[in-house]
Order: structure tokens, then C-alpha cells, then sequence
């Protein structure tokens, strides 16, 4: 409480001293018993006056230079001086005294309560009455809802209902804190991105869906999944969004740190009157913007059938897994985050691209049968930058394979070279493997061109064929790459890549070296296989799947996302290891 009055303002004053010495005994005994629970020991101790010496000798005798001695107003050298009495040891000044946070007004309390956490509140509500009795004012809370959770509606509109701000903040916001931010879905190999957001006076969970193959540079599409709020003051009320009758009763548990469950209590309400079929031709068209007659490819066909049986039976009751955003570094090649991909007959899925050291990965935000949500499709080796031939040569799909099969022989010896310095050293430690990013410093802009391969592509996934894609890590270089030209190089696909999108850019930055997997149905037999990623620009890379012949285009997510961020580049690593593993 000293802290929050000398922010204000207020702390010792002789003005404090007078009115309390201006009150009678039975008026200061009061107001101190009244002050008392304000003071700590500590603070005391921080906040007023050191504590003077007692004087001692003739100093501390009546009559020398006392408070109320007759002589003290003499002039030094005189009979009964101070000076004279004790000339060493000049009256030390009577100690201010403290003035309690108790005496503000009530309107600065009021100021001073709402810039606090409102975590903090309810401890300062137990001090005492009068600011317990302070804290029922609606403009704190209205505050507290505002800039912790960003709601910017008219709370006051909440009268009307007899809600206050302080109920939406301790009942809804405060309740549901820990379900905000990314979350994915358990929902087999196929997973998914809700972002659960502060939406006016709802905490609503939105799904967040890829846009219409093959049309990667569209926006996302949104679709809510349940939402919370708060008419009237007993309890937050959770419903279910999933189906098309309305909004329903649901329910939602926290399991854990960083997991929670949603539950419709209401199914009957996800059911069409007519039936599986009417269902199924919705949700087609909902997903993929067609009917089942406009896909000619029987293939395509079994795998959309596979994905609405699949995911239907979950009727919205699912588990879901905080996910954070990559953390970004100064050295990083562009920013990292999430990008949509194009990924054969399997769809548009999400990737989330992140560094790592000498390496990228880009993992799985939702996934497919051959490749499921969680594992890495692509790596990307950054100490293997690839030149890549004038556009005729490019052209040939020889030519290309035959420079990047090259540097995949380099990086194999390069490998075996440092477990051969390591055995030879004794040092008895296994170096990075191809599924691994080595360790060091994260990619670096050199000035000279290398020799090597070195200059940059994209790639693709595998669609329409019995394996999809994932990618394995790179070996470090002895030369570093060099740096892009602002105006890029011209670039075209190979003759015989396959590409679910033709409106790919005609010019490119730089070319890596990076692994793609590829796996059977249900991920068997997994296998990471070579292949070049290509950086377009800052929001638009590829990558080319070297034994598929398959080009996947990826483009980034432009929305923003609250509550996302990793508090370290740990508990990022971790999170990548812990969806990883749900799938392998």
C-alpha cells in the first residue's frame, strides 16, 4: 500500500503530522487502529525516515538544548546554548509522519485499482472494507477487460441484463483464460488449426480451413466451432456451433496444462434431414467447393469419402493441443510461421515453417492418411544452397535431378567424414544424422558465390500416388552461400513435374537442398527422398519431390494470431516433439 501512495502522490507529510496532532487521544488511537493493517513492517521500514540515535550524555538531559528548552533560541557561544551544552551533537529533526493510503480520495483509488492486474484485485479486496467496497466499481473492471483481453464493446450495454464488467471478467474471461490462443485438434492423421479468440463479449473457437484446391493464394476460410458467454450473472454458458440447426448446449473441460476437451451435449442437432447423403454433399461442398461429380479422379474420390467418414463420427467432441507460432531470429531466411500447401489429391493442407539453426523444417498443421498431422514433410538444408541452370536446361527434368542427386552424394560424405573425425578423436559422440538439423549458427548471406551447387528452387508434395511427403535435414558446408539478387532468376518447372497449380511465380530467390517423406497408407514404409526448395519471395516457397516428380506451392497465412507466442525457444522444440509423437 506505500508503494501505490507514493506512486500517487501521497507519502509522509508534515500536514499528516499536524492533523494528528490536531485530533484527541481517542481520535488518534482510532486512526491508527484504522491505518493499521495498511502498514507492513517492511515497508515501514523502506518508505519513512531513518531512525535518529538517541541522544546521550548532556545532550539527552532536560534542559540542554531540548525540545523545550527556554535557552534553545540563544545565540551560540551564550550562557545555556546549545553550542556550549553540547557542541558536537546538533537536534535531530523531529521524524515526518506517514499519511495512509486510506485518506485518498475515493475517485484516485479508484484510478490506481484499475491500473493493476486484475489478478491482483481480489487480494487487495481483503485488506480492508473500504476497498472492497471500491472494487465493485464498474469502471475497474470495464478497464481490466479491456486491456488484458481487448474487448472493445460497450460493456456498458451489459446493464440492461444485470451483468457487470467485473462478472465477464472473473466468470468469462479470467475463467477461459487458458483456452486462448492455437490449439490442434486430435483428430487422427488428418489434425487442424482452431484459433480460440476474444470476440466482443464471446470467447468463440474458430476453425481455421484452408482455402478451395488448388487456389493457395485465396484466404483462409473460418468456421466456428463453439462459443461462451455470459447472460446473466450465475455462470459462463458453452455452446456447441458444430451442424446447421443453430447453436446448441455443449461443454468444455480443461484436462490439463495446455489441453482441453470440447463435448456437445446436443448431437442430434449435427444430423440433415436427409440423411448421410445430404450430409456428406454439404460437407463436400463446404470443403472442397464441389460435388462429388465434379472429381473425375477415382483416387481423389476414395480419399475425400475416407476424410468425411473419418472425421464425422467425432460429432465435435475432440481434444485439442496448444500450438505456438515459430520464434523468429535476425538471421532467420524470411520470417517463419504458417503457410497453406498444395498437396496433390490429399488437398490444400498447412505447414508451419520454422528454423532451426543450419536447417528449416516444415511441419504438419493437418495432415492426410500417408502423411499425418504433426510430422515433418519437408527439411530443408540451408549449408547446401543449389545453383540452378539457365531455363532451357532447367526444363529438363534430367538436368535437374542430375544437380541435385549430386549434392545428396555430397552431404552423404560430408557425413561420413565427421563420424570419422569423431571416431578418430575419441570423442565418442554420434553426429547428426540425415533426420537431424546440425547444430550452429543459423543461415548466413555470404558475398561470393560457390562453385557447388548453390542457388535456389521450390518443391512440391506428393499428391495423387500411394506416398505422400516429409522431409530429412542437411549437413553443414564448408563455404557458406551467397547472397540473392534483388531481382531473382528466372525460373520454370521441369518438364513431367506434376503441379495442382499453374500460377506459380516465374522467378525465384535462392535454391536449397532439402528431404521430402513420403509414406504408404496409414504412414507405412515412411521414407525421406531428395528434393530442392525453392524461395520465391517472403510469403511463397516450394519444393520439388525429386522421386514423386510432384511440385507443392506454399503460401503464407496473413492473419494475426493472439496468445501464440512461445515463452522460449524451448517450449517451441518441445511442442514440435510433443505432436510429432502423437502421430509416429
Amino acid at each position: 500500500m506505500a508503494v501505490c501512495a507514493r506512486l500517487c502522490g501521497v507519502g509522509q507529510s508534515r500536514g499528516c503530522r499536524r492533523r494528528q496532532q490536531r485530533k484527541g487521544p481517542a481520535e488518534a488511537a482510532g486512526a491508527a487502529a484504522e491505518s493499521e493493517p495498511d502498514t507492513d513492517p517492511e515497508e515501514e521500514r523502506i518508505e519513512g525516515a531513518p531512525a535518529m540515535p538517541k541522544p546521550s550524555g548532556a545532550c539527552g538531559a532536560a534542559g540542554h538544548g531540548g525540545a523545550g528548552d527556554p535557552g534553545a533560541g540563544l545565540s551560540p557561544g551564550g550562557a545555556g546554548s546549545p553550542a556550549s551544552a553540547c557542541p558536537q551533537s546538533p537536534q535531530p529533526p523531529a521524524a515526518p509522519a506517514r499519511c495512509s493510503l486510506l485518506e485518498l480520495p475515493p475517485e484516485l483509488l479508484v484510478e490506481i485499482f484499475a491500473s493493476l492486474p486484475g489478478t491482483d484485485l481480489p487480494s487487495l479486496a481483503q485488506v480492508c472494507t473500504k476497498f472492497r467496497r471500491i472494487l465493485n466499481t464498474d469502471t475497474i473492471w470495464r478497464r481490466r477487460c479491456r486491456e488484458e483481453y481487448g474487448v472493445c464493446e460497450n460493456l456498458r450495454k451489459l446493464e440492461i441484463t444485470g451483468v457487470s464488467c467485473r462478472d465477464v471478467y472473473a466468470k468469462l474471461l479470467h475463467r477461459y483464460r487458458h483456452i486462448l490462443g492455437l490449439w490442434q485438434p486430435d483428430i487422427g492423421p488428418y489434425g487442424g488449426l482452431l484459433n480460440v479468440v476474444v470476440d466482443g463479449l464471446f470467447i468463440i473457437g474458430w476453425m481455421y480451413l484452408p482455402p478451395h484446391d488448388p487456389h493457395v493464394d485465396d484466404p483462409m476460410r473460418f468456421k466456428p466451432l463453439f462459443r461462451i458467454h455470459l447472460m446473466e450473472r450465475k455462470s459462463a454458458t458453452v455452446e456447441c456451433m458444430y451442424g446447421h440447426k443453430g447453436p446448441h448446449n455443449g461443454h468444455i473441460q480443461i484436462v490439463k496444462k495446455d489441453e482441453f476437451s470440447t463435448k456437445c451435449n446436443q448431437t442430434d442437432h449435427h444430423r440433415m434431414s436427409g440423411g448421410r447423403q445430404e450430409e456428406f454433399r454439404t460437407w463436400l461442398r463446404e470443403e472442397w467447393g464441389r460435388t462429388l461429380e465434379d472429381i473425375f479422379h477415382e483416387h481423389m474420390q476414395e480419399l475425400i469419402l475416407m476424410k468425411f467418414i473419418y472425421t464425422s463420427q467425432y460429432d465435435n467432441c475432440l481434444t485439442y493441443r496448444r500450438i505456438y507460432l515459430p520464434p523468429r531470429r535476425p538471421d532467420d531466411l524470411i520470417k517463419p510461421g504458417l503457410f497453406k500447401g498444395t498437396y496433390g489429391s490429399h488437398g490444400l493442407e498447412i505447414v508451419m515453417l520454422s528454423f532451426h539453426g543450419k536447417c528449416a523444417k516444415g511441419t504438419k498443421i493437418t495432415g492426410d492418411p500417408n502423411i499425418p498431422a504433426g510430422q515433418q514433410t519437408v527439411e530443408i538444408d540451408l549449408m547446401h544452397r543449389i545453383q540452378l541452370p539457365d531455363v532451357e536446361n532447367l526444363r529438363n527434368f534430367n538436368e535437374l535431378s542430375r544437380i541435385i542427386l549430386e549434392v545428396r552424394e555430397q552431404v552423404r560424405q560430408e557425413q561420413q567424414q565427421q563420424q570419422q573425425e569423431g571416431q578418430e578423436e575419441g570423442q565418442g559422440r554420434a553426429q547428426p544424422s540425415a533426420r537431424e538439423c546440425p547444430p550452429g549458427p543459423a543461415y548466413q548471406k555470404p558475398e561470393q558465390p560457390v562453385p557447388t551447387p548453390s542457388r535456389g528452387a521450390e518443391g512440391g508434395g506428393g499428391g495423387g500416388t500411394e506416398k505422400s511427403v516429409e522431409a530429412a535435414g542437411g549437413v553443414p558446408q564448408a563455404a557458406p552461400e551467397p547472397a540473392p539478387s534483388e531481382a531473382g532468376q528466372p525460373f520454370v518447372l521441369p518438364a513431367g513435374v506434376i503441379s495442382r497449380n499453374e500460377d506459380y511465380p516465374r522467378t525465384c530467390r535462392m535454391c536449397f537442398y532439402g528431404t521430402g517423406l513420403i509414406a504408404g497408407h496409414g504412414f507405412t514404409s515412411p521414407e525421406r527422398t531428395p528434393g530442392i526448395f525453392i524461395l520465391f519471395d517472403e510469403d511463397r516457397f516450394g519444393f520439388i519431390w525429386l522421386e514423386l516428380k510432384s511440385f507443392s506451392l506454399y503460401s503464407r497465412i496473413k492473419a494475426t494470431f493472439q496468445n501464440a507466442e512461445p515463452p522460449s525457444p524451448e517450449a517451441f522444440d518441445e511442442m514440435l516433439k510433443n505432436i510429432q509423437s502423437l502421430t509416429t
